[in-house]
Formats: C-alpha cells, sequence, structure tokens
C-alpha cells in the first residue's frame, strides 16, 4: 500500500467538507474556491470541483447567483442554503468526534 494513495483518499474524503466550510464563511466563484484550498495545501483541479458543486446544489446543500463581472462573462457565485449549513454543522460534529477519536488514539500510544 501506497502512503500517497491514501493520502489522496483522505483529501478526497475531506473536500466536500472543506468546500462548506470555504462556502460558510461567503459565497465563492469556483477559481476563488479553488485558491482558497491550494493556499490550505490541498490541490484540487475544476474537473474535481465542478461535478462535486453540482452534486451539492442538486442535494439542495449549495444555491448560486450569477454576478456580472468587470473582466469578461457572468461568474457563478455558490452559497450555502439553510440545508447546507445544517449538514455543514453535522459534518463539524463528526469532525470534532473523529478527530478526538484519533488524538485519544495517538496519546495511548505514545504512553
Amino acid at each position: 500500500m501506497q502512503v500517497d494513495n491514501v493520502k489522496s483518499q483522505m483529501r478526497k474524503g475531506i473536500l466536500e467538507y472543506c468546500i462548506l466550510l470555504i462556502l460558510n464563511k461567503k459565497p465563492a466563484y469556483a477559481p476563488d474556491i479553488i485558491s482558497t484550498l491550494k493556499q490550505a495545501h490541498i490541490i484540487v483541479v475544476e474537473g474535481t470541483l465542478y461535478p462535486l458543486l453540482t452534486r451539492l446544489k442538486n442535494s439542495e446543500l449549495l444555491s448560486y447567483q450569477w454576478e456580472e463581472s468587470t473582466q469578461g462573462p457572468p461568474r457563478k457565485y455558490y452559497s450555502l442554503t439553510e440545508a447546507g449549513k445544517t449538514f455543514l454543522s453535522e459534518l463539524e460534529n463528526s469532525w470534532n468526534e473523529l478527530s478526538n477519536t484519533i488524538n485519544t488514539l495517538k496519546i495511548q500510544d505514545n504512553e
């Protein structure tokens, strides 16, 4: 088993959570989401992001609004719906439980 494969699967598993965290702060345009993820050292390409945004929208967790741009065609800005905010809260609870479990196991390992 290769570490890179496991790391890749872990990143894919938290990508949805990361996108919702970004959109919880403010509506965002897809390239801005990619840029924010890259700043956090999560590399994602448009071919991965757009299907995920569509799936989240179809699940009614996101909505979007077209906004005029001074630098080209209108841009689609995504934002969380109320259902998306509720879902994010549930993910945050799950993340905290998982993080606590991992930290507990790490502490037990060091004892």
